[in-house]
């Protein structure tokens, strides 16, 4: 090995710390980005709620009478650490006077618990080069510079432990695969010379050797059915991950002298019998935290098969109607392949996709020759990859985060394409102009290996700032400020709260007692039960004209209660910046009616997809957006600059007005005391 590749690898081992570093470090920072709902709602919203007693919002999802989501794993890996960061709290706010218990640990807490999760995935990775012999230094380094792992892996997603648990299972099919390959291998070798030998000895030694060699069929089966059944207990599309693991576990050694189908069917059904204690196991954890088992029943033995509730059935059951994915939405069957791949993957992914074009070419060319085996390396990654893609391809609701668990299998077959090109050899049979074309000037080494690294760092790069900080980043803000602004008004104050075109706010993040709580006073033995201070009004992507109404509605309730019960209120909105300019037309429209609104604060950076920033708008000269100083809001295109759209002033203004809209807005909205 010369000196030149051992400083390749050794650059590329110290990139891939930095990078780690900086993967635990973004979790403290921390990213305010918010990628979707599910990464609160699925977990860390339920999780506080039960263990703190916190007001939450609990979704459908987690109803007790028809559970689709299973709390085996949130609790054990969740809210055990959640219980021991209440019980370390109490220490620190006694002798430090640290609280434990604010929105930052909220947040950060069980992404840090992700976080070293998500190493489990590095971790396979490099088994698995080491099992086949591959360079994984530069395999570790694309994987770390990914921001599905920058990002993604660092939230609180069930499809992260989903692609933890597949990355797992990826190196024990393939350590299994090699172990069975080598002791058939020998098993074989020694029959054989068996058969030759002479005398009597020598085939006592031979036949001794042969008894001594490892047992392999059933190699981890145990830990493969456990790992199974926890991956569909978190997330029931681990069905479709796993199925070609497993397929290729069962498949070893298939097609030799010393496996048969015999030992086919005896894998499945060990497999099978290892998988049941896994399986009542998390039956009896989901049957008696949603109330279908209770101490007392089991006391009394009144148990019967309707005290069970099997929530990956619930899942499948729910989903499996077309009717009820569309109410979250409906994307074309081709969505996973040609879009969400090559948003999770950029390059990568389009190589993944060009390279299984080709091999559906070879096939349909009768290039049988020229395609992997089933049972190889290759032929794994490759069902590792695509099958579960395919599968769920016809399913009506795709996001990219269903595809996480393919990271791995496609680091591993395609990373080191980012330095060769995409094709290190002329990939096709017959010569033609096209083809030749095709290769010359876009395929070879030569040309495409100059750009694809590029194309790929600038892309995570892009992403990780805008996952990780910029999109609905004001959400995690406007919690925050939220929270402190209920510890510093008085009990007696409530805050209303509508929204408009952000993604639901996790309430978790407040740390207000639950309402729901049945409390008893210690003094005279009444029960009661807290009174509600914060009221949450979510109207999605609403016009703002029945925005206006609403807001109207809700005011109009708040005074009637303080004139009545004299119920002191705080009515506030949140809304992209990129919608300012139309609210205050919104406002200045129905000035007529007693409500003004005014800027109390703004969240950067922040960016809602459904309320692009515009690149001709209004300038903001002032914070004050109420109607009644509506000249504070000022036209960009000013009459001196008419003569000059390239003037210096002009350029400045219609920047600081995009650099504006990527901001949430925190409006006060208050009955307007005198009309003009």
């Amino acid at each position: 090995m010369d000196s030149k590749s051992i400083k390749s690898k050794n650059a590329s081992l110290v990139s891939y710390y930095i990078l780690c570093f900086l993967r635990v470090a973004m979790v403290f920072i921390p990213q305010v980005g918010y990628i979707h709902p599910d990464e609160f709602f699925q977990s860390v919203e339920v999780v506080t709620g039960d263990e703190y007693g916190l007001e939450v919002t609990r979704t459908w999802e987690f109803n007790s009478t028809f559970p689709i989501r299973s709390m085996a794993i949130p609790f054990f890996g969740m809210k055990l650490p959640f219980s021991f960061l209440r019980f370390l709290s109490m220490y620190t706010k006694f002798l430090f006077d640290v609280n434990l218990r604010g929105s930052y640990v909220t947040l950060v807490f069980p992404r840090f618990l992700m976080v070293m999760l998500s190493f489990v995935n590095d971790w396979s990775l490099q088994k698995v080069c080491q099992a086949y012999g591959l360079q994984s230094q530069f395999r570790l380094m694309t994987l770390a510079s990914s921001y599905v792992m920058l990002v993604y892996s660092t939230r609180t997603f069930t499809n992260c432990i989903e692609m933890a648990l597949c990355s797992l299972m990826l190196y024990i099919v393939s350590d299994c695969m090699i172990h069975s390959n080598t002791v058939i291998y020998q098993k074989e070798f020694l029959e054989e010379k068996y058969l030759k030998a002479k005398n009597t000895v020598e085939k006592v030694k031979l036949y001794k050797l042969k008894m001594s060699l490892p047992s392999h069929s059933l190699n981890k089966c145990v830990l493969m059915a456990t790992l199974c059944v926890a991956g569909v207990f978190n997330r029931p599309t681990f069905f479709l991950f796993g199925l070609p693991l497993v397929f290729h576990w069962l498949l070893r050694g298939m097609g030799t002298r010393t496996v048969s189908f015999a030992d086919f069917n005896v894998r499945i059904i060990t497999f099978v019998i290892a998988s049941i204690p896994a399986l009542v196991f998390f039956i009896l954890v989901d049957s008696f935290y949603y109330g279908y088992i209770t101490p007392a029943e089991v006391e009394r033995l009144d148990i019967s098969i309707n005290n069970f509730v099997v929530t990956p059935l619930n899942f499948i059951r729910y989903n499996i109607n077309p009717e009820n994915t569309e109410k979250h939405g409906v994307h074309p069957y081709y969505l996973h392949l040609m879009v969400n791949i090559p948003i999770l993957y950029n390059i990568l992914g389009v190589i993944a996709v060009l390279s299984f074009m080709v091999m559906l070419h070879r096939l349909a060319s009768n290039e049988y020759t020229s395609l992997p085996r089933a049972q190889s390396f290759v032929g794994l990654m490759l069902s590792a990859i695509f099958f579960p893609i395919v599968m769920l391809s016809f399913f009506n609701h795709q996001e990219p985060r269903f595809l996480l668990p393919i990271t791995l299998p496609l680091i591993l077959l395609h990373a080191p394409k980012l330095k060769t090109g995409f094709c290190s050899s002329y990939p096709f049979r017959e010569r033609t102009y096209l083809k030749g074309f095709l290769y010359n000037h876009f395929l070879c080494t030569r040309v495409s290996s100059r750009y694809l690294l590029r194309v790929w760092y600038s892309t995570n790069i892009a992403l990780t700032l805008f996952y990780g900080f910029v999109h609905q980043g004001g959400v995690y803000q406007l919690a925050e400020h939220l929270s402190r602004q209920l510890e510093i008004r008085s009990s007696a104050t409530n805050i209303h709260l509508a929204t408009s075109h952000i993604y639901s706010m996790p309430q978790c993040f407040l740390n207000q007692p639950s309402s729901n709580t049945l409390l008893i006073n210690p003094e005279n033995g009444q029960k009661y039960r807290r009174g509600k201070r914060f009221f949450l009004y979510e109207y999605g992507s609403i016009n703002l004209n029945e925005l206006y109404s609403r807001l109207k509605v809700i005011l109009d309730a708040c005074e009637m209660k303080q004139f009545s019960s004299n119920q002191r209120y705080l009515l506030y909105l949140a809304i992209p910046s990129s919608l300012s300019e139309e609210l205050n037309e919104v406002f200045h429209n129905r000035s007529t009616i007693l409500l003004k609104h005014t800027q109390s604060k703004v969240f950067y950076p922040h960016l809602s997809i459904e309320a692009m920033p515009k690149l001709q708008g209004q300038h903001l000269c002032g914070i004050n957006t109420d109607v009644d100083e509506i000249g504070d809001t000022c036209p960009i295109y000013a009459y001196e600059d008419e003569q000059n759209p390239f003037s210096t002033a002009r350029i400045l203004k219609q920047f600081s007005s995009l650099v504006h809209q990527f901001g949430l807005i925190l409006y006060k909205i208050e009955v307007r005391k005198k009309i003009k």
